[in-house]
């Protein structure tokens, strides 16, 4: 039994004597009721999640195979074939696994009364997108959450420091999951979770020791854990840990992790390592490169050159780099996705009554502006929004029933706003 100075019986858990808490005295030691009824607390939790199964909402026939799934992606994201095979084929895996572990558990246990021996254990596969900004990262990952009807949470790294400095604790990626999840353990820890900016978090310098290094590789000394499946005790409501506060136990080992990042400055890391000169900075070299996409040959020694941690680079096995958008991919990102910009646009309309047509013209104007602002397939909405925002703002209301889109009009509005 721990005691005091003055023999008094203190609490074997947190150490408070009589006069501070109401002890519970056995015949091996004292235990204060506030410890009893937070350990009660925690038990109650683990049976509950334990207990509930986990459903995905399809069987292990139903779950489209990549092929499916990359036909389904193409209905919403234009071009980057090669993400999507990617993100397909560890999307596939990672559920595949989670439905037939049950079927995996009952064969083992089948296996072991039979003298059989024991299955392989199948490992997830996080993903890695390298690419420019507004190509389609973060919509690739939340495009196959919501058709495999599981949680998403999207999270920004630049705003994590490491344990005990001003920022956010990285277990603050699991809360917004659990959020989404209406705080269902079971189901949260089936989710999928995009990290972008993950190349914010680089090491700053190669030599660490010479000052700490708190948004940079502490982060990912702390990620490293979480991605690769352990049990991480969440703040309920976010924001600081405190020895008072109740946490959530989370698993993450079935949580598959996509991260996402621009990389900027990587392409001269992938052409050193290709014995690629550089000489001067005419626009015929920087043509020259464009043309080349050096991010096609990125590899994970490039990663640990730009300032992740070897480590790090070992838990996301799966890297897919994604193209620029050239002139004809964000034509058709206004027009031929089943949420393409334009029908959005077309939607809020006729919810007025107000019937919206836009002349072609207009559309190739639109695309020449993005790509003059090298803002990617987001640039595309920001104009959409500049030319439509004094119809919207006009027309509810005023009895008009058509609204006509011309190049001069849209010029006109652009320039009002550019």
């Amino acid at each position: 039994m721990k005691e005091k100075e003055s023999n008094r019986p203190v609490c074997a858990i947190c150490g408070r004597g009589d006069e501070e808490c109401t002890l519970i005295r056995g015949s091996i030691g004292c235990v204060c009721t506030d410890c009893v009824a937070q350990i009660n607390t925690f038990l109650l939790s683990r049976q509950e999640a334990e207990a509930k199964p986990f459903h995905l909402g399809l069987t292990t026939e139903e779950l489209m195979p990549p092929v499916a799934l990359k036909q389904a992606l193409d209905r919403y994201v234009i071009g980057q074939e090669r993400a999507k095979r990617y993100l397909s084929v560890a999307v596939y895996n990672h559920y595949k696994r989670l439905l037939s572990r049950e079927e995996e558990a009952t064969k083992k246990k089948k296996e072991k009364q039979e003298g059989g021996s024991v299955r392989v254990e199948i490992e997830k596969s996080n993903v890695l997108f390298v690419g420019p900004t507004g190509v389609g990262k973060t919509l690739l990952a939340s495009t196959i959450a919501r058709m495999l009807k599981v949680p998403f949470a999207l999270v920004d790294a630049t705003v994590f420091t490491q344990a005990g400095y001003v920022g956010e604790d990285v277990e603050s990626i699991l809360t917004r999951l659990l959020q989404v999840a209406d705080y269902d353990v079971s189901t949260a820890e089936h989710g999928i979770i995009f990290i972008d900016e993950i190349d914010k978090i680089g090491r700053k310098g190669d030599n660490p020791s010479i000052t700490r290094d708190v948004s940079g590789e502490g982060v990912q000394q702390a990620l490293l854990k979480i991605l690769e499946g352990t049990n991480v005790n969440v703040p309920p409501q976010g924001g600081r840990k405190h020895p008072e506060q109740k946490m959530i136990s989370v698993n993450t080992r079935d949580i598959l992790f996509i991260c996402g990042g621009a990389f900027e400055g990587i392409d001269r890391i992938i052409a050193n390592r290709m014995n690629r000169k550089f000489i001067g900075y005419g626009n015929e070299e920087k043509k020259q490169l464009q043309s080349d996409n050096l991010l096609q040959y990125i590899a994970p020694q490039d990663l640990r050159a730009f300032g992740l941690i070897p480590e790090l680079v070992g838990r996301l096995p799966i890297i897919a780099n994604l193209e620029p958008l050239d002139r004809a991919a964000l034509r058709d990102i206004l027009t031929k996705p089943e949420n393409a910009i334009v029908r959005q646009y077309e939607e809020l309309f006729r919810l007025d009554g107000i019937r919206m047509t836009i002349d072609d013209a207009v559309l190739d104007y639109i695309v020449d502006k993005a790509i003059e602002f090298k803002l990617g397939a987001r640039g595309l909405r920001s104009l959409c929004e500049a030319i439509f925002m004094e119809g919207m703002y006009s027309l509810p209301q005023s009895g008009a029933t058509e609204l006509h889109i011309t190049p001069e009009y849209a010029r006109e509005q652009l320039e009002k706003n550019f």
